[in-house]
């Protein structure tokens, strides 16, 4: 196992009702910017329970947070915390919604450009404190520290992260999810899973306490994933075991001390910029071609993977790391994700587009074994 220093602060409120405690969590005299996205906050119920939650406090709304979340529409709300002099962000909705907290937290202090937060991993000094009331459960970003935000202008997609910009809470209540629509329950899912494997199938380092916590959250989408789809009524048990293993999934416990890659993502991201396709299925749609790619040098976890989560034992090496990377794409086909490029109408001439970005960039993920050169080669398998 290789060194790390593990740090995470955030204070996790999970179960029904727990929306109830965030004024306990919050400075007293605190000046509030709660932000959201859309207003389905507003038809589900849990708009009320913040606000009756806020009672007495000093409280600004800011809505309209994108599904990617805009710089531009996020700069907005920079201006108010800065005119208003805010000192308490509450992010209230999915993933999307808290990154683009973190960013609004991050930026407020900021000198300079503030895109050169993503662009060129500028460093902050100071942040807004910030905390989560999460009603999507996907990215894990209510208990991490890090994001990722679109540049309209520019179709860029990049992420950002720092320590100050962990929640100082979040509030987990299952029952938040109970309107979500299939397709985002379906996004979280595969969002949650393909975290894992960016951070498990990589290279062994002598990790078995983060390769089988990795494995049981495998297993766990793979078993619970299903069930929250199969059935109009949601089921409490059910969502609340999908709800902790996407938060587990990347709140750094399983990353430590073991290889991490983020190849999928970053080419992902780009189809996202370019596309508009949700974040998730491009995670869908390229990460059979990565591991395809990767099959003879990450060659022993993958057959790790076959085996522990797959369960497949007979056949030759190449015979079960191919099963286990067919299973995996049908195990995102399975939960409705169409996992081709044609099947989203993306074609060659925007393959050699996000191509020659990567060229420029120089790199894709965080290991030597995904180059910007083997781009195309993955993209034109999943076409």
């Amino acid at each position: 196992m290789e060194n790390f220093n593990f740090y995470n602060p955030v204070t996790v409120l999970f179960g029904k009702g727990k929306i109830s405690e965030i004024s306990s969590q919050i400075p007293k005299n605190a000046k509030i910017l709660m932000t959201y996205g859309g207003g389905s906050i507003k038809k589900n119920g849990v708009y009320d329970q913040v606000m009756e939650a806020l009672e007495g406090f000093d409280v600004t709304e800011f809505s309209g947070i994108e599904a990617n979340p805009h710089f531009e529409t996020l700069m907005k709300a920079v201006e108010i915390v800065r005119s208003k002099k805010i000192d308490f962000l509450l992010a209230v909705g999915g993933g999307s919604v808290v990154d683009g907290t973190k960013f609004i937290s991050a930026a407020t202090y900021f000198e300079g450009d503030e895109w050169n937060i993503m662009a060129k991993r500028a460093p902050i000094h100071k942040a807004v404190d910030l905390g989560a009331v999460l009603t999507l459960p996907a990215t894990g970003s209510e208990m991490n520290s890090g994001g990722v935000v679109t540049r309209v202008a520019t179709k860029e997609k990049m992420a950002f992260g720092n320590a100050l910009l962990f929640p100082k809470f979040s509030v987990l209540d299952p029952e938040t999810t109970y309107s979500l629509p299939k397709r985002q329950v379906i996004n979280g899912i595969v969002d949650a899973f393909v975290h894992v494997m960016e951070q498990y199938l990589t290279y062994p380092v002598n990790s078995p306490v983060q390769d089988r916590f990795a494995e049981g959250l495998l297993l766990t989408l793979i078993e619970e994933g299903p069930k929250a789809l199969a059935s109009d009524t949601p089921d409490y048990e059910t969502r609340a075991n999908l709800m902790w293993a996407a938060t587990m999934a990347l709140n750094g416990l399983i990353g430590v001390g073991v290889k991490n890659d983020w190849a999928t993502h970053m080419i992902g991201h780009e189809l996202t910029a370019f596309h508009g396709i949700d974040h998730a299925v491009t995670l869908a749609i390229v990460m059979p071609g990565v591991l395809a790619h990767l099959k003879q040098d990450r060659s022993e976890k993958l057959l790790q993977y076959a085996e522990r989560v797959w369960n497949i034992t007979e056949g030759t090496d190449e015979e079960k790391k191919t099963l286990a990377i067919e299973k995996t794409e049908a195990f995102f086909n399975q939960v409705g994700i169409k996992t081709r490029l044609s099947d989203h109408n993306v074609g060659q001439d925007s393959v050699d587009i996000i191509a020659k970005r990567f060229e420029e960039r120089g790199y894709v993920g965080m290991l030597p074994d995904v180059s910007a050169k083997d781009v195309p080669k993955i993209l034109e398998s999943r076409l």
